[in-house]
């Protein structure tokens, strides 16, 4: 395992594992990506993965093993992800400290160092 990159929140830690658990999934990893697009130029990925690939950092935040991609982690160092619920529903969110501009939406964002690829929306 190596230093954390992500700070996952116990409130998102507790949602990702109810929905790991619905799906029958909790041996799985939860992988945390930056790809290019969206109006701003990079968006956030999240999902589920089986397979740690080769170039692939692993830690641990509240018994959940996450797994984010060496390209990744310097755009997300920081990062913390919540889960917030509201009378209108719940999510997650996403704060991180690098992201110096983001779209509207709340959908994509870009770095002092990288501005990915924007794409009409």
């Amino acid at each position: 395992m190596t230093a954390t990159v992500v700070n996952i929140t116990e409130a998102a830690a507790y949602q990702i594992k109810d929905m790991m658990a619905a799906n029958d999934e909790q041996n799985a990893f939860l992988r945390i990506s930056v790809k290019g697009g969206g109006c701003t130029g990079l968006s956030y990925g999240m999902g589920l993965d089986y397979e740690k690939a080769e170039d692939d950092l692993l830690f641990e935040h509240h018994g959940i093993k996450v797994l984010i991609d060496k390209t990744s982690a310097p755009i997300l160092q920081g990062t913390n992800i919540d889960y917030k619920q509201s009378l209108m529903g719940g999510g997650f969110t996403i704060d991180n400290p690098n992201a110096i501009a983001s779209c509207g939406c709340g959908a994509s964002f870009r770095t002092a160092r990288d501005t990915g690829q924007p794409e009409k929306c």
